[in-house]
């Protein structure tokens, strides 16, 4: 049998196996719409609140009006007690609440200082997150200008007076993620463990329905059918990974500061440490139910312990070390590292030597998987 042959006898196995064709074309396709539907948005803005306004004074009003003008909130409404505000966070036409105290205005005119209250819904944690920094800085900037109006008040110079109270700017510009949203930091994380688990998917039911069966696979070598697998999946996942790094990076505003040639580079390794480690993990089962509920259980915890979702100094050392053996780890670091936070090809080649490490232990392992469950026929 010919390379060639081998090749296309595999991409036919591929596309006329049910489950692999739904998980690989199907499951790439939907995942590419689902996964990035939550970020879309990017940061929460312009989110409801109710006030409780207990003093109904010109000075309440005004900041009511600050608060409007935040560009985190939205006031939805206004009601007459705190029990009436928790019924508009209970029925979700409010995430956030504002209690203005009575007498709100007689105590800041008589300098004795009001307490505001805020509340939300802590149930979306960045919902609640934009509504209490949201109120803070609305009471900040209200205390601020109440402040001005009293010292110009008493004799001080506007300017003087302007310089008093914000006699330190702060100009807050991020280093890396620009607009600081999580579509350009999450989502190239999220299509790469989504190559890498659909692609063990496909290897491993592929490889668990055929060991056990005589077909075109016992035809030749176990180096020979190795090569051809890999040939095939590659030969695929190229494709997906144009589709994912090519027009979805575009459709989704992702940040590309990469050369194509350096995203090249790193996804070779990549797709080989993947179909090899993914023919060796073939070789564990003989069942082809197994792979799926095996490799859909792990992707929660690998996210996680890739280091780009959750900080890795909170994660504990032994899981850290488990994550470095699967290749999507050095990968999704190597491409953000690359692409947001514009490193060199030179800062991000430990990632690379990394996916070439694992390719060069993954290789003998799928080949004596394979070599041993053909001397078991």
């Amino acid at each position: 049998m010919t390379w060639w042959k081998l090749v296309w006898l595999e991409l036919k196995a591929i596309a006329s196996d049910k489950a692999i064709a739904i998980t690989l074309f199907g499951g790439v396709l939907f995942y590419s719409v689902l996964y990035p539907l939550p970020y879309l948005h990017e940061v929460p803005t312009r989110q409801p609140i109710v006030v409780v306004d207990l003093d109904h004074s010109p000075m309440s009003r005004e900041l009511i009006r600050h608060a409007q003008a935040s560009p985190k909130l939205q006031v939805a409404g206004a009601v007459n007690a705190i029990a009436e505000a928790k019924d508009w966070i209970t029925h979700g036409r409010a995430h956030g609440l504002l209690v203005i105290p009575a007498h709100f205005s007689r105590d800041l005119q008589l300098g004795k200082g009001a307490t505001l209250a805020i509340g939300g819904d802590a149930s979306y944690f960045l919902v609640y997150s934009a509504i209490a920094e949201g109120l803070v800085s609305v009471g900040m900037d209200f205390s601020s200008q109440l402040k001005w109006h009293a010292l110009t008040a008493r004799g001080t110079n506007p300017v003087a007076a302007d310089m008093q109270l914000h006699s330190l700017d702060i100009n807050s510009v991020p280093a890396f993620n620009l607009s600081l949203g999580y579509t350009p930091y999450v989502v190239p994380g999220l299509f790469l463990l989504i190559l890498q688990q659909t692609m063990l998917v496909g290897t491993c039911i592929l490889g668990a329905g055929q060991w056990r069966k005589p077909g075109y696979w016992q035809q030749v070598s176990p180096l020979m059918l190795l090569g051809g697998r890999l040939l095939a999946f590659g030969a695929i996942y190229a494709c997906f990974s144009a589709y994912y790094v090519g027009w979805c990076y575009y459709w989704y505003k992702v940040n590309l500061l990469a050369s194509m040639t350096e995203i090249l580079l790193l996804m070779v390794p990549f797709l080989l440490a993947t179909a090899a480690g993914g023919v060796a993990l073939s070789t564990l089962f003989t069942r082809r139910e197994l792979p799926t509920q095996v490799i859909l259980l792990s992707s929660m915890p690998i996210l996680f312990v890739s280091g780009f979702v959750w900080p890795l100094a909170l994660i504990p050392q032994p899981l850290v070390w488990l994550s470095q053996v699967f290749p999507v780890t050095p990968a999704i670091m190597g491409m953000l590292e690359m692409n947001v936070m514009g490193a060199s090809w030179t800062q991000i080649q430990p990632y690379w030597w990394h996916l070439w490490l694992l390719a060069a232990i993954f290789l003998p392992l799928a080949w004596w998987g394979i070599r041993h469950h053909r001397q078991q026929l």
